[in-house]
């Protein structure tokens, strides 16, 4: 959440985000809300200590009962009604939106989305492509048939040459941001919801996350989940920042009303695995934009080191998440699609999650709350989209990228 001050001193700021994200959320009720919560609790402040003066009378000679019973009575009666105003005025402050950069431009969803730069040209094919469905089938990569019987629509399996290639990819992009001084980390895929709070993924994104409803826990869409969320109600030291992690994990997600061409083959699935990066940092803008740049650097260079087109697009306000200040999209050529499509999400979330999650560090004598960051370095089965679309081969092979030979024993290409 944002800081509360910034509502009290500048609603207008707050108000021109929320108008800019299309979040539908009266400010101006929250600042009232505000007022009667600092009220209430002045009075019941003063309640309790006209009750705590009455006890002391009752004590020392018995006298005042029943002025202290009334005033047990009236604390008693304030205590709820001030509990309920916090819980109302605590469920619409986890509602209001983070503030926006100032180079975010203001749009309704992807198409208003400000291409920043493209990277290589699309391959021009001198023979009928393939999408990476027909490809993956036909390699013996993927099978579709025998998971959707007992696990449903959207599922898949990778056999072979496909399960291969995934590790491959994931751990070359782990390889790759370990050698740029991350730590990696394979945390819990199942949460609780405070954890889904603190990253501001709850209360908006409910639909979208798979419940376990017989423990009261929650299966991750992404790693950055539990990378935070290790940190909550913590206090870290300055000289630990800034701190960062590749995190490796299975995601899971509902894709609720996700429909269309995206439903074909293995672009949008409920079941994938990722490599995030996240990052906690100073509570400096000027530290958490170069942490920004640099971790969007990471995800360029694995692009370009795996050959594969891309652009880059500074996302609209429309497509700026509740608690993001800034994000790029990086979306990679898939010739089946005959577009670029997103296959990566960087983030700047200023002290967003920090606040929620209660992450601070110990700063010139004062605690103060740490800046998040986050984004993919490598997702799949989409990143094997893009991999076996760009490297197709006439009869129907799929040569392997270069950088991932290694990883594949030497493998050149993948065929029947």
């Amino acid at each position: 959440m944002i800081n509360l001050e910034l509502i009290r001193t500048d609603p207008d700021a707050v108000k021109r985000a929320a108008h800019a994200k299309r979040v539908d959320i009266d400010i101006d009720h929250l600042v009232e809300l505000d007022r009667e919560v600092r009220r209430s609790t002045e009075q019941l402040d003063t309640l309790r200590h006209g009750l705590k003066q009455a006890s002391k009378q009752v004590g020392a000679g018995g006298e005042g009962r029943q002025v202290a019973k009334e005033l047990g009575d009236r604390v008693r009666a304030a205590e709820q009604a001030n509990r309920e105003l916090r819980a109302r005025f605590d469920a619409l402050l986890a509602r209001v939106p983070n503030i926006l950069a100032p180079e975010v431009p203001e749009g309704d969803d992807d198409r208003d989305n400000l291409e920043v730069r493209t990277w290589s040209t699309p391959r021009t094919f001198d023979f009928p492509v393939r999408d990476h469905l027909e490809l993956m089938l036909g390699l013996g990569m993927v099978n579709l048939d025998g998971p959707r019987k007992f696990a449903g629509g959207r599922s898949y399996a990778l056999t072979g040459p496909g399960a291969l290639l995934e590790l491959a990819v994931l751990r070359y992009a782990l390889d790759t941001v370990v050698g740029r001084g991350f730590t990696p980390v394979i945390p819990p895929v199942i949460v609780r919801e405070q954890a889904l709070f603190g990253t501001g993924f709850f209360p908006g994104s409910r639909e979208e996350t798979y419940q376990l409803p017989a423990d009261d826990l929650y299966l991750v869409g992404t790693s950055e989940v539990g990378l935070v969320a290790m940190h909550s109600d913590s206090i870290l030291a300055e000289e630990q920042l800034p701190l960062r992690y590749a995190g490796w994990s299975t995601c899971f997600r509902r894709e609720a009303g996700a429909a269309g061409r995206d439903s074909r083959g293995l672009y949008r699935v409920h079941q994938f695995t990722k490599v995030e990066q996240v990052v906690i940092c100073h509570a400096d803008p000027a530290v958490s934009e170069r942490e920004h740049y640099g971790l969007l650097d990471n995800s360029e260079t694995i692009l370009q080191s795996l050959g594969l087109p891309y652009r880059v697009a500074l996302a609209c306000s429309g497509e700026t998440g509740l608690g993001q200040y800034r994000k790029h999209e990086v979306e990679t050529w898939m010739p089946g699609r005959d577009s670029y499509s997103e296959t990566h999400s960087c983030s700047t979330l200023l002290d967003f999650q920090a606040r929620r999650s209660r992450i601070r560090y110990r700063a010139g004598g004062r605690n103060e709350f740490a800046f998040t960051l986050n984004n993919t370095a490598v997702a799949s089965p989409r990143i094997l989209v893009a991999i076996v679309e760009n490297y197709q081969n006439a009869d129907g092979s799929v040569t392997v990228p270069e950088v991932l030979r290694p990883y594949l024993n030497g493998l050149e290409v993948i065929t029947r």
